[in-house]
């Protein structure tokens, strides 16, 4: 179970950088601040509803998982494992019957290979959707905001600077930032 309390996170009150860093960390500096602020996550770009009431261990201890594990099901949950459904056709089914360890194994690695093969493209959409998620919320009001959006998603660097040079530093420090983090 993953610890949200480790999460990067960054929070702005209005266009000014207030916050960054672990999500514990950046919800006590926006409670501190007076609660008013939007929280990013980092690696997506979505806001994060914050619950500021009560004392700074009342928050921190919301962001904390769960302490009992939820009950085991099937699969390999210590490897991560997960079990869920998939739908094909008849024919995949039989392929996948036919090959050595069978349909998991079979699937795993084909997996792995479209990951290793796709040349970062998935990496590369997932920042620009970050980046998209926080310049509406952010900057969407802006001059040059639908400019950038088209310069973003066109992998436009040049053109990207270029229509957010009129916007407040720390906002175009931030979306910058997400839009060409290493892809």
């Amino acid at each position: 179970m993953s610890d949200h309390r480790t999460l990067p996170c960054t929070a702005f009150a209005g266009d000014r950088l207030l916050a960054a860093g672990p999500l514990a960390d950046v919800v006590l500096a926006v409670k501190a601040a007076g609660g008013d602020a939007l929280v990013f996550e980092d690696a997506t770009g979505r806001v994060i509803d914050l619950d500021l009431r009560g004392s700074d261990a009342d928050i921190l201890a919301r962001l904390a998982p769960p302490a009992e594990p939820a009950p085991r099901g099937r699969g390999r949950p210590k490897l991560g494992v997960v079990s869920r459904e998939v739908t094909l056709l008849p024919r995949h089914w039989d392929w996948l019957a036919a090959q050595s360890g069978g349909a998991s194994v079979a699937l795993r690695k084909l997996v792995e290979q479209a990951m290793r093969s796709d040349g970062g493209k998935q990496t590369r959409r997932a920042a620009q959707e970050a980046a998209y998620r926080a310049m509406t919320a952010l900057a969407g009001d802006q001059p040059g905001y639908e400019e950038a959006i088209r310069a973003l998603f066109a992998d436009d660097r040049t053109g990207f600077a270029r229509s957010i040079e009129g916007w407040p530093h720390d906002v175009a420090n931030f979306v910058t930032t997400l839009a060409f983090r290493s892809y």
